[in-house]
């Protein structure tokens, strides 16, 4: 069966997974469904990235009077705020979730992206064409590292994607983010709280920026995975066994994710949708584009899994036509190691020592249980055949991927 899952203030959650809040839609293994994503930053520029837009206007409408989405984050529901509702524990638009029909915890399911489309503007203005955002955010590795004035800064990059061939984005314009002030009278003077519109009265445009650059687009989603069991709202921004915000370009079309459920109906959510991101994310976004994902979810029974490929598996996996990756985190599961707190402290303990040790032995793991290898084999392969790299290092939870091309094992 195929579905279609629609943005709207009933099908989107801001912020946070979870295993509390009411599916936007309940599925059988093997079903197929279309789903439309937002990015958070699309107020970055209302104009290029909502106005006009029927399902966008719906989820970030917000005045003195009206809040579509309240909450944003997984923080605290009831007042006083100082940001607002869920105070920005959390950040990413994701859409769902997805209930599949009979998945228990131990099981694992399969994500299948078979297309990744972006999402084009509405307003007449610029009809047909696509846009993200790109922020030098506060979180980013550069923050308290740069050399030019005004400093600390952080800057707002538009760009346009260019799919008519090869597919490209260029840069339209940037601006330095200034104190904007939310329909609620909240002064934000950094980027503290998804969702908030420019006024781009308040910000100066610089055009001609990045000239002669095409950055190679890389349609992927960000932050996608299943409800974790630890609590019932749990931040969107560190990733963990259960998947979330990865931050992997290659998590697009054609590729196969894998997570353990840790949830009776595993409850599967997508968001953070990107055009374009190198690995380590060094800003502290890619660029941030509103996409529609093609996926179909596969369910892997607990009781099937030994001698396949999901054997024993309790984090995410991703799998190509070309290679499998495992993800290391500085903590592995973040959730059970730092308690109910660490939805706000992991960040102070951001490592990527440590997430090098948790992908190496991920991808030991695999070796040997996946691929029969002995421990001496499997290290020997790893050091003259895997590919290490450094997959985020703003998500509070610092990200390194593993990975080994299957080409390396010959026909299978």
């Amino acid at each position: 069966m195929h579905h279609l899952l629609r943005v709207s203030p009933q099908t989107v959650h801001w912020g946070y997974f979870s295993k509390a809040v009411a599916p936007a839609l309940t599925v059988r293994s093997g079903d197929r469904v279309t789903i439309e994503t937002l990015t958070h930053h699309a107020n970055d520029d209302h104009e290029r990235m909502v106005a006009g837009d029927p399902g966008a206007e719906s989820v970030f409408a917000w005045t003195c009077e009206h809040k579509a989405v309240p909450r944003r984050g997984a923080g605290p529901t009831t007042g006083p705020f100082t940001y607002g509702e869920g105070e920005g524990v959390g950040v990413h638009l994701l859409t769902g979730p997805v209930v599949v029909e009979g998945a228990e915890p131990g099981d694992v399911l399969e994500v299948r992206i078979l297309d990744v489309m972006p999402r084009p503007s509405c307003n007449h203005a610029f009809l047909g064409r696509s846009f993200g955002s790109n922020a030098a955010a506060s979180w980013g590795f550069q923050y308290r590292d740069l050399i030019e004035e005004p400093k600390p800064r952080e800057v707002i990059t538009i760009f346009e994607l260019d799919t008519t061939a090869e597919p490209t984005a260029r840069a339209v314009y940037n601006y330095v983010w200034t104190p904007q002030t939310d329909p609620d009278g909240v002064v934000h003077p950094t980027i503290d709280y998804p969702g908030v519109k420019v006024d781009p009265a308040t910000v100066r445009r610089r055009e001609d920026i990045l000239r002669n650059v095409q950055v190679p687009a890389r349609l992927h989603f960000g932050t996608m995975g299943l409800a974790p069991a630890e609590a019932d709202f749990v931040s969107s921004i560190p990733p963990s066994y259960s998947g979330g915000n990865i931050d992997d370009w290659r998590v697009g079309k054609g590729a196969r994710m894998y997570y353990p459920v840790a949830v009776a109906g595993a409850y599967f959510s997508v968001g953070d949708p990107h055009a374009a991101q190198g690995d380590s994310e060094l800003g502290g976004t890619a660029i941030e584009c509103s996409l529609t994902g093609e996926f179909e979810l596969v369910l892997h029974k607990k009781a099937d899994l030994p001698g396949t490929l999901l054997e024993g598996l309790d984090h995410p996996l991703l799998e190509t036509d070309e290679l499998w990756s495992v993800y290391g985190f500085t903590h592995a599961n973040y959730l059970a190691a730092l308690g109910p707190e660490g939805q706000t402290t992991v960040a102070e303990t951001a490592s990527l020592d440590p997430a090098m040790r948790d992908a190496f032995r991920k991808l030991r793991r695999f070796l040997m249980t996946v691929h029969k290898l002995g421990e001496d084999e499997a290290i020997a392969l790893m050091s003259v055949a895997a590919d290490f790299g450094v997959t985020q290092v703003v998500d509070g939870n610092w990200g390194v991927h593993g990975s080994i091309r299957k080409s390396v094992f010959g026909p299978r």
